[in-house]
């Protein structure tokens, strides 16, 4: 579904490419855990697959588009109608309620109001918050913040989730059930995944496990993977 080739992107205050020739494949359904160092270049690869940035070199593929070679304006639709986001400082907006947080995606795509209504009421009872739908992100914790960004990333039924350190901010057992229902929701939405992660607990939720290092993405050790981590 997803193909990077020969992906090269370097800044000018860089002594090497951060992203040197880069390649990597995503099938329909599959949850990818991608690991690094701070500054490997993981948010920089998530940004060239969402179009965000542009490589210096090679190719980003989605199906038989050619995302690299978009205009901006035809990225920002391509954007809307296939992707989803989860980040780790939520991004969830302040002076909405809960559901009309989780209904900005479909709103952006034109959805009548009564349909997006429906469409995120059921999202935020999938992700166990439909209760909160009046409330107001002020009132409710880190846990349930990053439940609406879930939603809101997945409501409109993206084909491709990118998820940027979602359980960075959160204590250890509430990181495990937002992991738990990622994991859960990417499968019921049929939907692709990666993850982006300094922690192997982490990690061990994707189907796929990968490094970035020197540029590259390489196969993560399965023996780091079976040992404890964090």
């Amino acid at each position: 579904m997803l193909r990077l080739e020969a992906i090269s992107k370097g800044y000018p205050a860089a002594s090497a490419p951060i992203l040197d020739r880069l390649q990597l494949s995503l099938g329909t359904d599959e949850y990818l855990a991608i690991m690094g160092e701070s500054g490997s270049g993981k948010s920089t690869l998530l940004n060239l697959i969402a179009g965000l940035d542009r490589p210096d070199s090679g190719s980003v593929q989605f199906d038989d588009t050619a995302l690299s070679a978009l205009s901006d304006d035809d990225m920002t639709r391509w954007r809307r109608a296939h992707l989803g986001f989860v980040f780790q400082a939520f991004h969830v907006l302040p002076y909405l309620s809960v559901l009309q947080n989780v209904e900005l995606p479909l709103a952006l795509l034109g959805v009548r109001a009564a349909q997006r209504r429906l469409q995120a009421t059921r999202m935020l009872e999938a992700c166990g918050i439909g209760a909160l739908a009046t409330r107001y992100p002020r009132e409710l914790s880190g846990g349930e913040l990053q439940r609406i960004a879930i939603a809101r990333a997945l409501v409109h039924r993206p084909r491709l989730v990118l998820a940027d350190e979602p359980t960075g901010n959160l204590d250890a057992r509430t990181a495990d059930q937002i992991l738990r229902l990622l994991r859960e929701q990417l499968r019921a939405n049929a939907a692709a995944g990666i993850l982006i992660t300094h922690s192997i607990t982490a990690a061990r939720t994707a189907d796929r496990v990968m490094q970035l290092r020197a540029g590259q993405l390489e196969a993560f050790s399965s023996s780091a993977l079976s040992g404890t981590g964090t």
